[in-house]
């Protein structure tokens, strides 16, 4: 049974960071590929930055890059995305999920964690 269970999510002014943080539990933890999506209000959802659990370096869409950070800790099996530099056009719903296959696409998550909510004004 998979279970994705985000949190961190808050409001912040324009110019700080937050953390989000997914706690991630499953069958074959350590072969899944993770990223993080968001849904920005009246907009489709969007990939972010995704990243193999069982090694190889990150990748960032352009949205992402040089502000945001994914990171993983497989100890205590959770995935974070680190912000900085937010903007209100980063408000949004961020969403963990899973990729199957690898690839930074709608069409590649075949499992969507619940969201939490970032709201920058």
């Amino acid at each position: 049974h998979v279970q994705l269970v985000e949190s961190g999510g808050g409001s912040v002014q324009a110019g700080g960071s937050l953390r989000l943080s997914c706690a991630a539990s499953g069958p074959a933890y350590s072969k899944w590929c993770m990223a993080w999506f968001r849904q920005p209000p009246g907009k489709d959802r969007e990939g972010l930055a995704r990243i193999s659990l069982g090694g190889g370096r990150p990748y960032y869409a352009n949205a992402a890059k040089d502000r945001f950070t994914i990171s993983q800790d497989n100890a205590k099996h959770t995935l974070d995305l680190q912000m900085s530099s937010l903007t209100p056009e980063d408000t949004a719903v961020y969403y963990c999920v899973i990729l199957n296959p690898c690839s930074l696409s709608l069409a590649s998550v075949n499992q969507w964690g619940q969201g939490t909510q970032v709201t920058v004004s």
